[in-house]
Parts: C-alpha cells; structure tokens; sequence
C-alpha cells in the first residue's frame, strides 16, 4: 500500500472512531451505563398471564396462610426486620373469566389510586383552614379525612404483607402502601367490615391494646386532631366513597419472627366501607411521622415486587443495607407534603438516547408544585404529558418493525406480539441526579393486556387536573430491590436483587 494509502487509512480509521463515540457516548460511559435493546420473552409473559387466572389456591394457600412463628422479644430501632410480600393475585381469587377483563380492572383501580393521590398532592398545596371543618359530632365518616389519604380504594394496593398485632400477636394481611402514613385495621365490634381473610381484630383480646388521649403525641401529629370524651378518633376517606373510621390507639406489632416493636399508633376501624379485597387494614410507609418507618426509627426500609402475575413472594425489610452495586438518587423533601417520597430525576432515555426533556419537568418549584415520586400502589408510570409524549415518539420510532395495533385502556400504544416468541425492544432508562443511570429490562417496559398477544408501553399521561405530578409506579419496579436510605435521603435501585 502506498505512503498516502496508509495515511488516508489511520485517518479514516480515527475519524470512523470518533464518530462512534459521538453517536453513542451512553455505551461508553461509567456514570450512565444504558443499553439500548432488551429481549422480550413474549412467550412466557403470555403463558404466566393465562396460568393467573388459574392459580391452584389450595396450593398457594400453605405459602401465604401460614401463621408465622412471633418471637416475643423487645428490640431496638436497629434491628433487622423482615417479612413477606405477596402479589394480590396470589392471595385473591380472581373473579374474572379472561387476562383483560383482569388487566381492565387493574388500570381503572389504578387510575383511581392516581387520582386519589394527585387530589392529596392538591390539597397539600392549597392547605386546610380549620375554619372550614364541621365539628367532631356532626361529621359523617365519608366527610373525616387525615392528612394520610391514599388510593387504597377499590383494593388498588397490589402488593400484602403479614403482620402480627396484639399481645398474644394474631397475623393480619396488610396492604403496602408509601402513599399513606397511618396503619389501621378492621376491629371488633363493626358498625360495617367488608369481608376480610383473617378474623376481624378483638381488642379484648390484646393485653397491649391501650386507647390514645386527645392531648397525646400521636394524635396531635395530625393535621387537624379529631376527638370524642378525650378519646383520639381518625378517619381516611378515598376517592370512590370507601372510607375507614375509628380509634385512633397504640399496639405491639410483630415482625414474622424478626421480633416486635411495643407502642404503635395505629387506626382501630370501627366503621369501614368499600372493596378492600380481603386485607385486614393498610400498612403505611410514607415519610409522616406517623408511618411505621417513622414510628420504628428504621433507618432503612426496603421491598421487591414479584410479577403481579407470579404466585411467588419476596420481601420488606426495615434497617437492611443496600447492596453495593445499586443505582442510587436522592430523596428529596416537599415541606408541603411530607407523605410521598420524591426523588432525583433529571430526565429519560430510549435505546440509549437521552430524550429532549427539560430537567425542569421532573423538578418541583418553590412553591412545591411538580417533581416526581416513587409510589408502591400506583401500577403504571405516570409521566407528564411532554414526557410521555418524547417517550412514546422516540419508542414508537424504534419499534416499527413491530406490528402496531389499537390501545387498550388508558394505553395508547400497543403491539400484536401473538406471531412472535421473542421480541427486541429499546430499552427505556430513568437518568437520576448524579449522572446514575437505570435501564429497565423488556418486561417492565411492554404490559401484557390480554392472553392473545397484545402488549403495551407501560406509560400513561396522569389525569388532566394533575398538578404536574409524576409517579414511577410498581410494574417499573417489578423485580428491583427498591431501599429508601432515610437516614441519608438516598433512593436504591438493585435489579434481580429479590
């Protein structure tokens, strides 16, 4: 080869190069390590989703109706603790006849829960005079409310744990909920239960069980303190008329064998109405003062969700570490809404590009308004409507050889996938502040909605009078060890860390 042939080559090779790296910069970077497909196993998501309706509950039952052995042991706020998680259609029979008659009940319980928490989110930032409230005597339960309303309602919490309450302890499935503060269960005597799994609580029962005075720590933490005869009261109501109503006391509650934790206020419902699909009360997380991380002084909490659809279970665990190897953001505070866990983001990627967001969309601004969330009981990613649209476009553009059908639900954008066995898609991946990166694999991007083929963007736009609310819900989470580190304000993501 001649001189100027060789130099014309080494050129062309440096510039050939260069050019990779400017066209793909993601690929080679530490602090964002994206990948730009993912392999859907089309397949076995179709099989799994047929195989729910299915569930041999007899046989799940021994797995998720064991009363756990409680060890009656006083520990210290650094204490490891653990316990089950269960999908709720392991522990629920499924009334429904076919997956999407079940995947249309799911999204319309789920846009109940969004709307739910964007009203809370409102609400927050209007604030409550007190000079609108009725007096204790004259309120009805659909008119108390706390500053701990969730969208518990129409059994839209996914994800159950077990917990015993009392002394001796007596086990209760728990709805898990980060949206929501307080903890309460059904006790006796009932004004109104709905229908649970385990017997109705009997405070008689319980050595443990003391009722809270007006003028106690627990009770002045709400917003607005409701009393009757000196005896604390609360109330959660919740979007579609269910509502909770009752005493508000202090209990013990035990972790599995892990140990227990003496003097918890919690919501003794006397009066509860609406479909609360067969938990005993609600197990909340959020970041109040009263919320059984707050009461505990966890420093850590932190879940994995199976697949709504497996029979399988995982964890909750309080106080644990982190694995070393997550991908990790900051918790950021709202002072409007102690409630809700915000976080770090500063924008998206598809196939490894990052989409043409402001960070601006994902931050709140002085006033508190905007910013995202990370939710336990929202399923579906809820993205502001510039968001979504840049996701959806860049996603759209990327799967054309794919076979596009119509939507389904609040679904605008899906696939017939029933010709194939496994599918290439670009994955979709949250840049958090801190330049941390977190790809998501195939299965939490495209949603099974029927047991024929169909498959849909796992992302929605929140409802139109949102206040710029964002949500990453639990089907994005589905398989990734979630760890809130409290005690640095630091989020955790570990995938395949179940």
């Amino acid at each position: 080869m001649a001189p100027n042939a060789y130099f014309c080559f080494f050129f062309s090779t440096i510039f050939f190069a260069f050019s990779v790296i400017s066209l793909f910069p993601l690929a080679f970077s530490r602090d964002l390590p994206e990948t730009t497909h993912a392999s859907l196993d089309v397949s076995a998501s179709l099989e799994q989703a047929r195989a729910v309706l299915n569930f041999d509950h007899e046989t799940v039952k021994p797995l998720v109706q064991q009363k756990e052995p409680l060890q009656q042991a006083q520990v210290g706020n650094s204490s490891f603790f653990s316990v089950q998680v269960y999908p709720r259609e392991s522990l629920y029979k499924s009334s429904h006849e076919d997956y999407k008659s079940l995947v249309l009940a799911r999204l319309e319980r789920d846009s109940v829960r969004v709307e739910s928490l964007t009203t809370k989110f409102q609400l927050a930032l209007d604030g409550v005079k007190k000079s609108d409230l009725k007096p204790v005597e004259e309120l009805l339960p659909e008119d108390l409310s706390t500053p701990v309303v969730s969208g518990f309602s129409l059994g839209s919490a996914e994800y159950f744990s077990r917990l015993g309450v009392g002394t001796p302890a007596k086990p209760f499935y728990m709805a898990l909920d980060t949206g929501s503060d307080i903890i309460w269960l059904q006790c006796k005597p009932c004004a109104h239960c709905y229908q649970q799994y385990d017997p109705i609580f009997d405070p008689t029962s319980s050595s443990s069980y003391k009722s809270l005075s007006c003028a106690s720590p627990q009770c002045q933490a709400f917003q607005i303190p409701r009393c009757r005869a000196g005896k604390c009261l609360y109330g959660v109501s919740y979007g579609d008329g269910s509502y909770t109503t009752g005493d508000m006391v202090i209990e013990t509650v035990s972790f599995g064998s892990s140990g227990e934790v003496n003097n918890i206020a919690l919501g003794c419902g006397r009066d509860n109405e609406g479909l609360f699909v067969g938990a005993a009360g609600l197990l909340g997380l959020g970041g109040g003062s009263l919320s059984l991380p707050s009461q505990i002084k966890a420093s850590s909490f932190s879940y994995c969700f199976v697949d709504l659809d497996s029979s399988k279970s995982s964890t909750l665990e309080f106080n644990s570490v982190p694995p070393s190897d997550s991908v990790t953001t900051t918790l950021l505070k709202n002072e409007k809404i102690h409630t809700f866990y915000f976080i770090g983001l500063d924008g998206l990627s598809v196939g490894g590009m990052p989409l043409p967001i402001p960070a601006s969309v994902f931050q709140m601004d002085a006033s508190g308004k905007g910013g995202i969330i990370i939710d336990s009981g929202t399923a579906i990613t809820r993205l502001q409507i510039q968001a979504y649209n840049a996701l959806r476009d860049a996603f759209v553009r990327l799967t054309r050889d794919l076979p596009s059908t119509g939507g389904v639900g609040l679904f605008d954008t899906c696939y017939n996938l029933s010709s194939h066995t496994t599918v290439q898609v670009p994955t979709v991946s949250f840049r958090f502040s801190g330049g941390k990166s977190l790809s998501l694999p195939a299965k939490n991007i495209l949603i099974p909605v029927d047991s024929a083929g169909t498959f849909c963007l796992a992302f929605a736009l929140p409802p139109p009078k949102s206040p710029s609310l964002s949500i990453i819900g639990n089907f994005q989470q589905q398989g990734t060890r979630v760890s809130y580190d409290l005690a640095n304000s630091r989020l955790a993501f570990s995938p395949n860390k179940c």
